[in-house]
């Protein structure tokens, strides 16, 4: 990602939060409490937020007179922002989604007048883009007989019964790859899907090309034998917790017991160590880099994430942070796919939601597993939406907009190991360990019923599972140290 392009979303990310505020700030002085309570909480914006009186009606004055005085020139009129637009393409040459990711959303579109304060249903055509946000997407703003008028789309999560209309998951064929000396703890993707590296207990890290495993798997293969592994890293002194690629170079970071942060330069064949370290001052659990690449999150042993600037080694605390009790050590990290947001799941059970720019805790889910730690967080490809993982045996969907519980996934035992759920590269399904079973267990993502259940190979329950966001196949990581490579049968 280039860096105006890092810095453009920054931008678009202020000034979203500016137009929420207005909002917010002018239903709340109009004595419309209650569209006031709703934008805030759909917005994560405060109620009480400040905001200059009549702010909003200012600017919209403004722009319409601008507006006005463009068209009298022949100017043409451009959206605000292009919603057809996209982020630069990440690390490598990513391919586009086999198919479009599912949509947990329904939507109904309706008018606010704010001078009266009167809501009416009306299906309108949308013009311009102006604004969007977690639930409200802002499509025109206008003037009538003096009131200022907007046009929403407000989400409403599907929640309905869905049963009976469950898709069925391709059927995939395995393949022992590797094994470590000890544990096979954690597993990570390149954003590509090319390559794929395990971390171990015994402190080594293994980076496996894709292409070379199918052609592994291949029934008959003229070239000998293949070996998929090409880098294998020495230079933790304690198991590794966690991995991750940079979005654009060959780098690979791991996070370990040792309390270290270790970047390794894949594209050098002999380098076996780390060329440059951060030394953390808790057990780094988990990591996730910045989709700009400059910055990184390491979840630890202490109750907030700690973030490097990538450059420099500096690191940064959120100043605005919640009341964490002393078990709040983070188990897993993740940024979202802009960035503009981050997420933290707790040994307290909690789920945690953070602005991505101002390292502010936006919305706490206490008690998202109950008093069970909360293994994996992860959100969704457009980022209103949290997968979550916790050792109350439960896989859960929440809403990032509202906090509120969308979907539960049950059926598969997971209370010892520090597991964690994960979607395909479509978001059709989602995937998680039982453990009780050994057994993989698959749900359909919209209807949450689980549609198939197969026998792990590993000897004794994996430990991770990790899908490809490039395509049909996914890696598990055993307590038997055995690394194992599913892929769509064709």
């Amino acid at each position: 990602m280039e860096s105006s392009g890092v810095e453009q979303i920054l931008q678009d990310g202020k000034l979203f939060r500016q137009v929420n505020s207005l909002i917010v700030a002018h239903l709340r002085d109009n004595n419309l409490s209650q569209a006031a309570s709703a934008v805030a909480s759909a917005t994560m914006t405060p109620l009480n937020i400040e905001a200059p009186p009549n702010k909003l009606v200012e600017l919209v004055a403004k722009g319409l007179a601008v507006e006005k005085d463009e068209i009298g020139r022949g100017v043409p009129l451009n959206p605000l922002f292009d919603s057809g637009s996209s982020i630069p393409a990440a690390y490598g040459s990513i391919p586009a989604p086999r198919a479009a990711a599912v949509d947990f959303r329904q939507f109904t579109c309706f008018v606010v007048w704010l001078s009266t304060g009167a809501f009416r249903l009306g299906i309108g055509d949308v013009k311009h883009l102006y604004c969007r946000t977690d639930r409200f997407v802002v499509l025109s703003l206008g003037q009538r007989e003096n009131a200022l008028i907007l046009h929403f789309f407000h989400e409403i999560s599907a929640v309905q019964d869905t049963k009976g209309s469950s898709k069925n998951f391709p059927k995939h064929e395995t393949r022992h790859l590797s094994e470590h000396k000890n544990i096979a703890r954690c597993a990570r993707f390149s954003p590509d899907g090319r390559f794929v590296a395990t971390g171990s207990a015994d402190t080594s890290i293994k980076l496996f090309e894709i292409a070379k495993i199918k052609q592994m798997m291949l029934p008959d293969s003229r070239e000998g034998p293949v070996r998929p592994v090409i880098r294998t890293f020495y230079d933790h002194m304690q198991p590794i917790n966690d991995l991750d690629f940079h979005p654009q170079n060959t780098v690979l970071i791991s996070g370990g017991k040792d309390h270290t942060i270790k970047f390794f330069d894949f594209s050098k064949a002999t380098a076996k160590r780390a060329y440059r370290v951060i030394q953390d001052t808790h057990n780094v659990r988990s990591v996730s880099f910045h989709p700009s690449g400059d910055f990184l999150l390491a979840g630890t042993d202490h109750q907030i994430a700690h973030l490097y600037d990538v450059n420099t080694f500096q690191c940064y605390l959120s100043a605005n942070v919640p009341e964490i009790g002393v078990n709040g050590a983070i188990n897993q990290v993740r940024y979202s796919s802009t960035g503009g947001m981050y997420v933290t799941a707790s040994k307290d059970g909690a789920i945690r939601l953070w602005d991505g720019v101002s390292a502010n805790c936006v919305r706490s889910i206490v008690g998202a597993h109950g008093t069970a730690e909360a293994t994996s967080a992860n959100f969704t490809k457009d980022q209103r939406f949290v997968l979550s993982c916790g050792k109350d045996s439960t896989v859960k969907l929440w809403e990032v907009g509202t906090g509120r519980l969308v979907k539960q996934y049950l059926g598969a035992s997971h209370t010892q190991l520090r597991c964690q759920a994960v979607f395909n590269d479509t978001e059709e399904f989602v995937l998680a360990i039982d453990e009780q079973s050994n057994e993989i267990v698959i749900w359909d993502a919209l209807t949450a019923e689980k549609v198939a259940r197969w026998p792990s190979n590993h000897i004794g329950a994996p430990r991770w599972i990790e899908h490809s966001p490039a395509e049909a196949a996914f890696i598990t990581c055993g307590t038997d140290r055995s690394v194992r490579f599913w892929k769509e049968t064709l």
